[in-house]
């Protein structure tokens, strides 16, 4: 059973910066491709950020693109999120999730959680204004 586990977010000023990091527990992290995606109150989730199992593919939404970096090191069972450039509408809980895929192809289906199998239980982002 893969277990991820979000850092702790934080409160941040509008245009500060804020990195998260998801540890996954399993001997299958190399193998798996992994996403972050957010929640706001009252909406539905959505795709932030995806990364193939070797790090050369990475896809953003379009609220995200140019201010956040998905990175992941594979020798430290690790992926992150890099957020620049914050903005009060990026308030939300971010989760991470994995993919037993290590590759998810297809135009649009990265950021479909339901291509992902595990999931973290969120760390809450709140951006100031």
């Amino acid at each position: 059973q893969v277990q991820l586990v979000e850092s702790e977010g934080g409160l941040v000023q509008t245009g500060g910066s804020l990195r998260l990091s998801c540890a996954h527990s399993g001997r299958a992290f190399n193998s798996n491709a992994m996403g972050w995606f957010r929640q706001a109150p009252g909406k539905e989730r959505e795709f932030v950020a995806y990364i193939n199992w070797i790090g050369k593919a990475t896809e953003y939404g379009d609220s995200v693109n140019g201010r956040f970096t998905i990175s992941r090191d594979n020798a430290k069972n690790t992926v992150y999120l890099q957020m620049d450039r914050l903005k009060p509408e990026d308030t939300a809980v971010y989760y991470c999730a994995a993919s037993i895929k290590g590759n998810i192809r297809g135009v649009g289906t990265f950021a479909s959680p339901l291509e992902y199998d595990a999931w973290g239980q969120g760390t809450q982002v709140t951006v100031s204004s």
